[in-house]
């Protein structure tokens, strides 16, 4: 067999790729074709293209962006939208995509070019939510109060939270027209004022989420907790914290700091 039958024997994947030099460029949709390989995933598909970066029509073109971190689902770095769905593209697995595979970057986020996005908008909820443990590190505390395990168990599955992007991706009620925070940054409120030192910060992140952009916001399509790829139980998380800011307005109302 010849080098050409060779190669027109290989099985080949189909990409289309949504690219943008910039936030203020207009965005075309450029179509790639490169060899198949076993077990591949997107990231290594995107590391051949941009190894080769060639399009499918041959003609030189510049390597696509996009983001990456570990490759193993747990910086959130590589978050994208792949046949329509948010996801991340290390565990996006070619074999199971249909093809031609569409990749796109997140809407949700300016576009800083091709598929990377700045996620500043959701880091800025995180920050007004005061989503960490606030301590005094000049000196030993000594160790802090242990939480039941119960409760631990729960707040574990909460602190999964990768900050990848894709709840607010999925979130119809996060988009450029409205401030709503999103659902990872409420569940972090949740997370934080669980724990037994973050608790003492626990009515300030309460009032946090009771304004604009706040949970009120939230308008329970339940989108987020299906799109989440670590299994968030994000809608309960929201749920709860109905309940706990609608305490804190008796207690705002009433005038008490004091546990209702």
């Amino acid at each position: 067999m010849t080098a050409a039958e060779t190669m027109k024997e290989q099985k080949m994947i189909r990409f289309e790729i949504y690219r943008q030099d910039d936030l203020d460029s207009t965005p075309y949709m450029e179509e790639f074709e490169i060899p198949y390989r076993a077990n591949m995933n997107v990231i290594s598909a995107l590391m051949e293209i941009r190894r080769n970066p060639f399009n499918k029509k041959g003609d030189k073109t510049t390597p696509v962006a996009w983001d990456m971190g570990c490759l193993e689902e747990v910086c959130g770095a590589c978050s994208m939208v792949i046949n329509g769905t948010p996801r991340q593209s290390c565990t996006a697995l070619v074999d199971q995509l249909e093809q031609p595979i569409r990749l796109e970057p997140m809407k949700t986020f300016p576009v800083v070019r091709d598929l990377q996005v700045d996620r500043s908008r959701m880091f800025d909820s995180l920050k007004k939510v005061k989503a960490w443990i606030p301590i005094d590190g000049t000196y030993d505390l000594g160790p802090g109060p242990r939480m039941p395990e119960k409760r631990r168990q729960w707040a574990y599955e909460l602190s999964k939270c990768m900050t990848c992007g894709v709840c607010l991706e999925a979130c119809p009620n996060v988009n450029s027209k409205s401030d709503f925070i999103g659902p990872a940054p409420l569940s972090q409120v949740r997370l934080f004022n669980a724990h037994p030192t973050g608790a003492m910060n626990k009515n300030e992140r309460l009032q946090s989420i009771m304004g604009d952009g706040g949970i009120g916001d939230c308008g329970n399509s339940q989108n987020c907790v299906q799109a989440c790829p670590k299994g968030i139980p994000l809608t309960t998380s929201i749920a709860a914290l109905n309940r706990d800011t609608n305490l804190q307005m008796f207690r705002n109302f009433f005038g008490s700091d004091n546990e209702v």
